[in-house]
């Protein structure tokens, strides 16, 4: 989070007692003050940015009127003539709902935080000038078609069209906020640029897991042996959890590591100045705000099923992306539709979106359907740089860095800030950004140090690619040749594409750059001198995996391995464990004839597989103690689901957060600790086999502990706990008393006062980290929901008016808006909305209308 500002001052020590109250009298007089002002004009400035969602507006380019259809939920349905209309008008009603939050994501993605929230926001500026990606954004403007960026700059025109008629708190709440401040301004006009830089971070999001496990793996082995990290890191358990992909649907030869890719980096290598160039990244990577989220809870479902598995005999296709729980949502919904489809106007599709970002990202058009997962391929190398002079030793010699200025324009300051960005032939050095580094590599150049390193990131997302193209593409596909054609141009993030039409077809696309190593798997940081760890360019795309109508007739994903291991390249070896994928698997194939309705419901399936494993450990564990043995007794008969008022799942999950702290705080550091989820759940799977391993040692102890030691002191610790947290009857816990989700803003809902007005919650949840309900939580940190599903849909193809979707909260990101969580009861219950799609279900649910009429000449 980037807070706007902090709420500053104190009382100086020594202070009499007679001054304190003095000064309470006074700020409650100036509280009284402030809430009688607030009385006489918060309506006013609440209500002054709310968007009118009916009448008639002019909106300059316009071919032709332009009609906006809204729901009682404020979902836009927009028609026109022509895409140029079309894509104006979806501009113009995103920065309606969203323009703050589309402003903050341009500020972000463009390293200019700190011309809103000052110098607090400079080091995250500084990251994301280094990486650069506003000045790829612009690059690939050149790549895309002619048509790609017409929407592009048309969706702009839309954009500015609703800025040239509104400012300051008539655009939005948080700027009235942002005033008090004393901030000074005024948004800069919208551009196609803006609308590419946020792909860069959504790669960046769902792309650094595999970033963040190469460098806490590095840093593992800097103390422990390799072998003992690499336990950390299981093998993916393909005799239980399937791939996406079976291996007779797979072709290829078996793709042979040789030694050097399985080799953790020799402790020789990992000098003091080398891991503190891995401790530069970490705070690099820890300093960007986490627009979609990060950690194990960030993944997704999906799955597809032919006809013969459901009642109408046409496809059923599933989504719910699982991502950071912010306010407003991540996604938003909208329909655009041509009034006369054709090849002019190709454009009749409706689903989810990112405002900012024109045309539908996960939805369905008149004729198909498609899902997201990420795939999560390995995407990123550090390599690290020997710093010789000015440059970089690579193969023997030395190469000189490239180099250019970036300057910071800072709120409240008169001058501006400077960086120098460095770069190699690998990418930027981005341990440059912190001061300790950029000291030695200067000392370096000066020749006042021997040796001095730097870290540089190797991402495929820096490289232009074309995937806006792909996104339009998708929205105007007929058939699955012409949408694998629009996978083709998807370079990042690359992700797992699930794929149903109305013929009856399914499929699955896997596209995106990911990269052919010579020398390595890219699980540890590479040496930048040597020229074999160089990548071999990228896997082509028919390589790619793919399918289409499988006998079965079922594709699942969700996040696990998605091809077996004799696929000839090597994608990643950081799949998610595969607990969700089998479940979800499994309910299909037990479910006979599925309908909408038995597709959602298998979307809050709530079972813990890693439950079902450890409970029956747990309950061999003896227990004298009556209170103590409570507990485990709430374990017995227990079918392993987790709603919210289950009783077992909360103790159980209490259990489970002290059982990792048990077995792993006193050996690995804390950043390191378990976060509890998939890998975690084998992990220890492995351990409970072994019940004298030397992880079940608590090192802080004299004695030895064995696993029914630590399972023990697991049972009763959680006893003691759940008193403390809830109840001391068990028949008062309840698991969402403990697993709660706020919706927390994502620029001032850490701003004491202020977030009342823009967070929303708690709510009580059920499900948790790693089952198919994905309500993610942080064993490291505490039992508050940290991921959810942004957004639930499941689509009919027998008819198309016949599917629901869901978002986690409303279309509107106007706090006191009707619009502004008007979803968040019904996700939270698990239930979904009608998803009309033609022009006469639409106008069953028609409660606005709002016209875009060409200026008057």
């Amino acid at each position: 989070m980037v807070p706007a500002f902090g709420v500053g001052g104190g009382i100086l020590y020594g202070w009499s007692v007679r001054r304190l109250l003095r000064l309470l009298v006074i700020s409650g007089i100036a509280l009284a003050t402030l809430l009688l002002v607030v009385a006489g004009t918060g309506i006013f400035v609440v209500r002054h940015s709310f968007p009118s969602y009916d009448g008639s507006i002019e909106l300059s380019g316009l071919d032709a009127d332009v009609e906006v259809v809204r729901d009682a939920n404020g979902i836009p349905q927009i028609y026109a003539d022509r895409p140029a209309d079309l894509f104006a008008a979806q501009g113009y009603v995103a920065a309606q709902d969203r323009f703050f939050e589309m402003d903050f994501r341009r500020h972000v993605t463009s390293g200019r935080l700190t011309e809103l929230f000052g110098r607090d926001a400079l080091e995250t500026d500084k990251v994301v000038r280094t990486l650069g990606w506003r000045r790829v954004a612009e690059k690939e403007l050149g790549l895309l078609s002619p048509a790609t960026r017409q929407y592009l700059e048309d969706y702009a025109r839309g954009v500015n069209g609703y800025l040239d008629q509104h400012s300051g708190s008539g655009l939005s709440l948080e700027y009235a906020v942002l005033s008090l401040k004393g901030t000074d301004y005024r948004p800069a006009p919208w551009t196609a640029a803006d609308s590419l830089a946020w792909l860069k971070a959504m790669a960046w999001d769902l792309g650094r897991g595999n970033m963040d496990d190469e460098i806490t793996r590095t840093k593992l082995a800097a103390t422990l042996p390799a072998k003992t990290v690499e336990t950390l890191y299981p093998a993916y358990p393909y005799d239980r959890n399937e791939p996406i992909l079976a291996g007779a649907r797979v072709e290829g030869g078996k793709f042979t590591a040789t030694p050097a890719e399985s080799q953790a980096p020799g402790r020789a290598m990992l000098t003091p100045d080398v891991l503190k160039s891995l401790d530069s990244v970490d705070k690099v990577v820890k300093a960007l705000p986490t627009l979609l989220g990060s950690g194990d809870g960030i993944g997704s479902n999906s799955w597809v099923v032919s006809g013969e598995h459901t009642d109408s005999g046409k496809p059923l296709l599933a989504n719910d992306p699982h991502l950071g729980a912010t306010m407003p949502g991540i996604w938003t919904q909208v329909g655009l539709h041509c009034r006369k489809f054709s090849p002019q106007c190709p454009f009749d599709v409706s689903g989810f979106s990112f405002s900012g970002l024109p045309g539908v990202v996960i939805g369905h058009n008149s004729a198909i359907s498609w899902g997201f997962t990420n795939l999560d391929p390995d995407v990123m190398d550090l390599y690290l740089e020997r710093l010789t002079g000015d440059g970089v030793l690579y193969n023997g010699k030395v190469e000189p860095l490239s180099s250019r200025t970036e300057s910071f324009k800072i709120a409240g300051q008169k001058e501006p800030e400077t960086i120098t960005v460095r770069e190699s032939r690998h990418g930027p050095l981005i341990s440059d950004v912190t001061d300790e580094a950029r000291e030695a590599g200067e000392l370096a150049a000066k020749g006042k140090s021997s040796e001095a390193y730097a870290i540089a990131l190797r991402w495929t997302a820096l490289t232009p690619g074309r995937t806006a193209d792909a996104i339009f593409a998708m929205n105007k596909a007929q058939s699955w040749t012409a949408f694998r054609t629009a996978a083709t141009l998807f370079d990042v993030p690359s992700q797992n594409l699930v794929y149903a039409d109305r013929e009856g077809h399914i499929g699955y696309q896997a596209p995106g750059k990911v990269p052919v190593r010579r020398a390595s798997t890219g699980d540890w940081p590479v040496p930048g001198w040597d020229p074999k760890y160089e990548w071999a360019g990228t896997i082509p795309f028919a390589a790619m995996p793919t399918e289409f109508d499988p006998a079965d007739g079922v594709i699942v994903t969700a996040n696990q391995a998605v091809v077996p291991p004799s696929y000839r390249y090597d994608l990643t070896n950081d799949w998610d464990y595969g607990y969700r994928s089998q479940q979800i698997l499994e309910r299909i194939r037990a479910a006979g004839k599925l309908n909408v309705d038995a597709m959602a419901s298998i979307q809050l399936d709530t079972k813990n597989r890693n439950a079902e494993l450890l409970v029956p450990y747990l309950l061999r564990i003896g227990i004298e103690d009556e209170f103590e043995k409570q507990g485990q007794d709430t374990l017995k008969g227990w079918d392993f689901t987790q709603p919210a008022d289950s009783a077992p799942a909360a103790y159980f999950n209490i259990v489970w957060r002290n059982l990792l702290a048990l077995t792993f705080h006193d050996q690995l550091p804390e950043a390191a600790w378990p976060d509890g989820g998939s890998r975690w759940f084998e992990v220890v799977r492995t351990l409970v086999a072994q019940p004298n391993s030397v992880w079940w040692d608590n090192l802080r102890t004299p004695q030895r502990e064995s696993r029914d030691d630590i399972l023990r002191e697991a049972l009763v610790d959680a006893r003691a706990e759940i008193t403390t947290k809830m109840a001391r009857d068990p028949a008062n816990w309840q698991w969402g008393r403990l697993h709660k989700l706020t919706l927390t803003h994502q620029t001032l809902g850490d701003v004491d006062v202020v977030d009342r007005l823009f967070n929303r919650g708690p709510y009580e949840l059920g499900g948790g980290s790693s089952v198919v309900n994905a309500t993610g939580w942080n064993a490291a940190k505490g039992y508050a929901v940290t991921a959810t599903p942004s957004m639930r849909m499941v689509v009919d193809l027998s008819d198309f008016d016949k599917s629901r979707w869901i978002n986690l909260t409303g279309v509107s990101g106007h706090a006191f808006s009707g619009n502004y969580t008007d979803q968040t009861e019904l996700w939270v219950k698990g239930e979904t909305l009608p998803w009309a799609f033609t022009k006469g279900a639409v106008e069953a649910r028609r409660e606005h209308t709002l016209t875009f009429t060409k200026p008057a000449e």
